[in-house]
């Protein structure tokens, strides 16, 4: 199937909030020194959210297998909802807004024809990451949320998605990977109880191993 033929199937957003999408797009064209900005930050500001996970699982080291099993779970829920995400993506099969609104101004450079706008696979990340955490550190989760509001903001910002591609994102994520960690903390706790008593010891707590008494 050719490019404009796949274009031509794909369901067309821009008429549920195109107009609130070329108002977000007309202020970065009135605020061009802010788009190499955004523009970097809406890619490599996906690190923030690796440096939280990471973050939760160093705290964990000094809490119980509880909070280390959710801490090592965070990744993994960020992984399937963003699986879902892509699932979603290819059956809804939206046009990018670089495409069915091309007289809006777009930062971004326009992917693929077959790489749809909704869910968006950025915003998937961040909520999920949200949700992830929330089981483990609230506070890192609470960080996690305005990193996410910020990540949504500019994913619309340059061009890349409309608004409802970003709140249906969250929409998706939030449960998916909150539902996970509730999952895997549930099933995987004795795991991680069990790889703490092995050479994995060092990364799954902070606490040194007992030497018994006799053994001195």
């Amino acid at each position: 199937m050719t490019a404009a033929a796949t274009a031509q199937l794909a369901f067309d957003g821009s008429g549920i909030d195109g107009s609130l999408f070329t108002s977000v797009t007309d202020f970065a064209r009135d605020t061009k020194w802010l788009n190499t900005p955004l523009e970097l930050w809406t890619n490599l500001g996906l690190g923030v959210f690796a440096v939280l996970m990471l973050m939760g699982w160093w705290n964990a080291r000094r809490r119980d297998t509880r909070a280390m099993t959710v801490a090592l779970a965070a990744p993994v829920a960020v992984v399937v909802a963003f699986a879902a995400a892509e699932v979603v993506k290819k059956i809804v099969g939206e046009v990018r807004p670089c495409r069915s609104v091309p007289h809006a101004y777009i930062v971004d450079a326009c992917p693929a024809p077959s790489d749809y706008a909704f869910p968006s696979g950025h915003t998937t990340t961040a909520a999920a990451t949200v949700a992830a955490l929330f089981l483990l550190d609230r506070r890192l989760s609470a960080i996690a949320a305005v990193f996410a509001v910020i990540e949504g903001f500019t994913r619309v910002y340059v061009g890349a998605h409309y608004p409802h591609d970003v709140l249906g994102s969250a929409l998706l994520a939030l449960p998916v990977a909150y539902l996970t960690s509730l999952a895997l903390r549930r099933w995987a706790t004795p795991l991680v109880a069990a790889l703490s008593r092995s050479a994995l010891r060092p990364l799954l707590t902070a606490e040194s191993r007992m030497v018994p008494q006799h053994a001195r």
